[in-house]
């Protein structure tokens, strides 16, 4: 009996140092996660402070109307390559975001129509510009509206006709078919299919065409430049979202992906915008005139978002910190600003602790003026905070002209 208790109890001691060693692990590997999220957050505003910079220059160079062509030939090269930068960057975030479960689907009543006209806007630009035929084809009559989180469900079809137009050479074509399958219970599920006739690929690389870094063959890499992670972070976005996509190809003659998603449906009913093929009327609202409080502590992407503001006739005010911002905006009349552009890290006082301060205040247009955060902090939680710090909309850096004056039209 004695020697079987010893056994017993050496069985104990064992058992509980493997627990504690397997504790262990786990906490080193939760503070690792948690680091590496550090530093993808600080490395990424570090990153994307200087290409808002080399962007915004960019894009105030081009408006100039004087340039020689050779001139706007090298700023569109420049402009260009600096956005591929950017997507190298997003993509390795992404994937880090995924990985580290920081990825959050939301569930917001959205435009399904409006949605797929910024998709098509978007491609048949490029698709007239690398001679390929484009093609939308929306069938099974989806409703106007549905809850989900549309900016994923974006991404998921931005990447894989990104993908479909970048390897289709000259004269083929890409097709985009949209088909609501069924309706249940207050869901919908819809099917998203896009085909084109590109370089396709070979039987045996199909199952491993959503690992990261996968490429076939690495002559594909070099010339058409890919980090190997988009369609790994599609993949992922579509099971995120309790989706399916499926890859069928054959070398030389193209490929065809297929997402089926479900979505919530909505109360909404009535159509505030047209479908695609409807005539399209749309005014933009005039900006001109406007004034508003920028608060950016990085000269240089002041003095940039400054002009940028100029290009639609909008005064700005520039504050170097958050503590100047509120300042300026108490010293001011009742109405004096029209919306507020806020920089979150910012010295002295950031912009969500400005944004509050502001909205804490006694005077009627504190509680209504728009507050835009503009960060390059670009994960979900980054987001959450400007919201709940009274802030109405979050832009990420660097800041593309067209979106700022999108959102300044929308808010205003």
């Amino acid at each position: 009996m004695g020697a079987g208790f010893c056994d017993i109890d050496e069985e104990m001691r064992d058992s509980l140092a493997k627990n504690q060693a397997l504790s262990d692990a786990l906490e080193a590997a939760q503070e690792a996660s948690k680091a590496k999220t550090v530093f993808l957050s600080n490395m990424s505003h570090e990153i994307w402070t200087p290409m808002n910079a080399i962007l915004g220059l960019d894009a105030l160079a081009l408006n100039e109307p004087d340039i020689s062509d050779t001139t706007r030939e090298h700023l569109e090269k420049i402009g260009e390559s600096a956005k591929h930068l950017l997507g190298l960057i997003n993509d390795i975030l992404d994937m880090s975001r995924i990985e580290s479960g920081r990825i959050v689907i939301k569930n917001e009543e959205f435009s399904f129509f409006r949605m797929i006209d910024h998709i098509n806007t978007m491609f048949s630009g490029q698709c007239e510009e690398k001679k390929l035929e484009y093609k939308c084809d929306i069938s099974g009559e989806p409703a106007e509206y549905y809850v989900g989180d549309v900016i994923k469900l974006k991404q998921v079809l931005i990447n894989i006709l990104g993908n479909a137009v970048k390897f289709t050479p000259e004269n083929g074509s890409v097709s985009f078919d949209v088909e609501k399958k069924a309706s249940f219970d207050r869901k919908t599920t819809l099917e998203f299919k896009i085909t084109d006739t590109g370089i396709g690929m070979s039987k045996e690389y199909l199952p491993k065409f959503f690992d990261t870094f996968s490429q076939e063959n690495e002559g594909v890499t070099n010339k058409y430049g890919s980090s190997g992670l988009g369609m790994a972070i599609t993949k992922n976005l579509v099971e995120l979202m309790n989706g399916d996509i499926k890859v069928e190809s054959e070398q030389g003659k193209g490929t065809t992906i297929t997402v089926t998603l479900t979505l919530l449906d909505s109360d909404r009913k009535s159509a505030d915008y047209p479908k695609v093929g409807d005539e399209k009327v749309s005014e933009a609202v005039n900006l001109e005139g406007r004034r508003i409080l920028l608060a950016e502590d990085m000269s240089i992407n002041a003095e940039i978002m400054v002009n940028v503001l100029q290009m639609r006739g909008i005064e700005a005010e520039a504050a170097e910190n958050g503590k100047e911002a509120v300042d300026m905006f108490e010293a001011k009349p009742a109405g004096y600003y029209d919306a507020i552009l806020m920089d979150v890290r910012m010295p002295v006082m950031d912009g969500l602790e400005a944004s509050k301060t502001i909205r804490s205040m006694e005077r009627e247009d504190a509680k209504k003026i728009p507050i835009i955060a503009l960060t390059a902090n670009a994960f979900d939680e980054d987001v959450q905070k400007s919201l709940q710090a009274g802030l109405d909309a979050h832009l990420t850096k660097p800041i593309q002209p067209e979106v700022l004056f999108e959102t300044l039209e929308k808010l205003l």
